[in-house]
């Protein structure tokens, strides 16, 4: 059909065609400003993990770790953690910081505050999946048994972690926006979770009584069942379940998009 001066007229763009657009620009501006803004960046990524896998061999040496890990290697056990502890981490810690980061582009009402929270989660699994390639092709190349027994078993256990860190990203993304201190105490908390949730020693080594209390925790439950995947005989820690994981992540979820619905006045006018 021809507009009253003769040219073609344009059909409007549905809704999920705007969507797709506002998520394509601000994940190339957020890929261009995560990868190329610090000329560090790749090497932060890749030396953080390395670091810590370095620090627990070395302190290995002292408390004899690896006796405690039943049917896997003590470093590829602890790399298979560590790499899933991150993806949840950097989940929760961007998703943190997207609302205020993206700030200026609410003044276009196609963008709401809940994208940059999704483009980011987006792009953190993105990297820490190449990442954790790496390291699956640097562990073999160096001999260790990084091979998966069970790689549907490790894509679906990874795939739950990214999402569990979708669903903490988008509940602290608006509690952190609303109330600043929040930011504070979930960061101070990010290194007290790396320890109950069993990524440098194995919780199987606790009483029974607090492992109980423990296991309330859902990133042990998907890490046990990514370091499944990776050692076919691994024993995994007692209670751990796939289907809590996923009913903890997608109550996360729900309410953190129903916390951005709630406040989205508020987030957009912050």
């Amino acid at each position: 059909m021809d507009n009253v001066n003769g040219g073609p007229r344009r059909s409007a763009r549905t809704p999920w065609q705007v969507t797709r657009s506002v998520w394509y620009a601000m994940f190339m501006r957020e890929a261009i400003s995560r990868t190329m803004s610090d000329r560090m960046g790749w090497f932060w990524m890749i030396f953080e993990p390395v670091a810590f896998v370095a620090i627990m061999v070395g302190i290995r040496s002292f408390i004899r770790g690896d006796r405690l890990v039943v049917n896997a290697e003590f470093i590829p056990w602890m790399i298979t953690g560590l790499m899933g502890f991150f993806l949840v981490r950097e989940g929760m810690m961007r998703g943190m910081g997207a609302i205020n980061g993206n700030k200026a582009l609410f003044a276009y009402r196609q963008v709401q505050p809940v994208d940059p929270v999704l483009v980011r989660n987006f792009l953190e699994g993105m990297l820490r999946s190449f990442i954790f390639l790496l390291f699956i092709g640097g562990g073999l190349m160096l001999g260790m048994d990084m091979y998966p027994d069970n790689a549907i078993r490790v894509v679906a256990a990874w795939l739950s972690l990214w999402s569990l860190g979708l669903g903490l990203g988008l509940v602290t993304s608006v509690a952190a926006t609303l109330v600043p201190e929040l930011g504070r105490v979930i960061t101070m908390l990010s290194l007290p979770l790396l320890i109950i949730s069993g990524v440098i020693l194995p919780l199987n080594s606790l009483p029974h009584w607090l492992l109980e209390y423990l296991m309330l925790n859902p990133i042990p439950h998907g890490l046990e069942t990514l370091r499944l995947g990776f050692f076919d005989k691994y024993q995994v820690v007692q209670g751990t379940s796939m289907l809590y994981l996923w009913l903890f992540t997608f109550t996360l979820i729900a309410l953190g998009l129903l916390m951005h619905l709630r406040f989205i006045d508020r987030l957009k006018a912050q």
